[in-house]
């Protein structure tokens, strides 16, 4: 009897083990998130955290996502591409996740690819711009950002049509991001006929360039495109300004040239003056809920975001979407509704993706009086481009 009744026990603490996950899981949609919240790219991971917060506030005041509550499980890939790796294991397989974001860096992205496409679990990119983490074509992967060669093409576009400059040089830190940029812009820009006089590698996070900038210097190209992240964007132009390299036009890959601090004392400065960039998205973009989520950003971080920040924010907003239109959390289900999203509008402009990549419109920005500005496609600028740069010996 004694003997039974322990059994029916064991039986029955068993049940509520498995039974009471399963019912928080009912009541909630879980979405892991794998981004940078420490290590060398911790500025971009927070704003990636921030705007996810803005997206779940939302979504969950309006009812959440089939009637429940959505929440957040992040993982700090700590800026590593093998910790990111560990993250999908852990999200997926522990934490039993219905859906990955992430991550920032194309590097760490690249890293997650065939791990998420092995969990066959959906995966959203935000950020990451070089195109190879889109190489392996899987239906489980989907990138909601423009990637390398749609920054190449925009920039060559806005150069074509101010001021045609015939000679450039390209200056990337050794990643992959960088490389993918570097390549892209290579190939483009001699397609377009440009010259490319000078393709300057770096390794990432040193204390001095300046060995680099001088032989681009020696090239005396019309255009300088850096393949930067921010804390070297701010290095390179202080350098750049020490060295006195005057091309017409300072040119970017985005990212460390498109950070909210790259134009502050916290960045580069002054010495961000009249730098170009390419950019996804600006407050000022003509799509509706962008100057909205412009002001709920300021009002809680006392700061005006970035790209980075919208990316993360429409990619949570797409998810949810997608769940919603697969009427449930099945992965399949979720990835068919990924791929047949076809969203007219957004803060972050229309979505539709074309074998996972989103048809995104790329923005040309410059630094002017300390703030970016859109100066190209000519319909969305809202000022002239300054060009050619004014000589470091002639800025005040």
């Amino acid at each position: 009897m004694r003997t039974r009744l322990i059994a029916a026990i064991l039986i029955l603490f068993s049940a509520v083990c498995l039974v009471t996950p399963m019912a928080s899981a009912q009541g909630t949609i879980k979405i892991g998130v794998i981004t940078s919240l420490t290590g060398s790219q911790a500025a971009f991971g927070e704003a990636h955290k921030n705007g996810y917060a803005i997206a779940i506030d939302e979504i969950n005041a309006k009812g959440g996502v089939l009637g429940k509550k959505v929440e957040l499980d992040f993982y700090d890939d700590q800026s590593k591409p093998d910790q990111a790796v560990q993250g999908v294991s852990k999200l997926v397989d522990q934490d039993h996740v219905v859906m990955l974001l992430g991550a920032y860096s194309s590097e760490n992205t690249k890293a997650i690819i065939n791990p998420v496409s092995t969990h066959q679990i959906p995966l959203i990119i935000p950020t990451a711009t070089a195109d190879n983490v889109m190489d392996s074509k899987s239906p489980w992967v989907f990138r909601i950002c423009a990637g390398a060669n749609d920054y190449a093409r925009a920039t060559l576009e806005f150069l074509k049509h101010n001021g045609s400059p015939k000679t450039i040089a390209i200056v990337y830190e050794k990643t992959n991001f960088g490389q993918a940029n570097m390549q892209a812009m290579k190939e483009q820009a001699t397609a377009a006929g440009l010259q490319v006089v000078a393709v300057e590698e770096y390794e990432a996070k040193a204390p001095d360039y300046k060995a680099v900038l001088r032989r681009v210097k020696d090239k005396n190209p019309d255009v300088v495109y850096f393949g930067s992240y921010l804390l070297d964007a701010t290095t390179l132009m202080r350098q750049s300004m020490e060295v006195d390299l005057n091309p017409k036009y300072y040119t970017s890959a985005g990212t460390g040239f498109a950070a909210a601090e790259f134009p502050t004392p916290k960045g580069a400065g002054r010495n961000a003056e009249f730098t170009f960039s390419v950019s996804q998205w600006l407050p000022d973009a003509p799509w509706p809920g962008s100057k909205e989520f412009d002001a709920e950003y300021f009002k809680r971080f006392n700061s005006h975001p970035q790209y980075h920040a919208m990316q993360a924010y429409q990619s949570l907003q797409t998810a949810a979407i997608a769940i919603t239109n697969a009427k449930g959390t099945d992965a399949a289900k979720i990835r068919d509704a990924l791929k047949n999203l076809n969203l007219k509008t957004s803060a972050f402009g229309p979505v539709k993706f074309d074998n996972g990549q989103n048809l995104h419109t790329v923005l040309i920005t410059q630094v002017q009086g300390g703030k970016y500005h859109v100066v190209f496609p000519a319909n969305l600028a809202d000022v002239k481009p300054v060009i050619p740069a004014p000589r470091w010996a002639d800025r005040k």
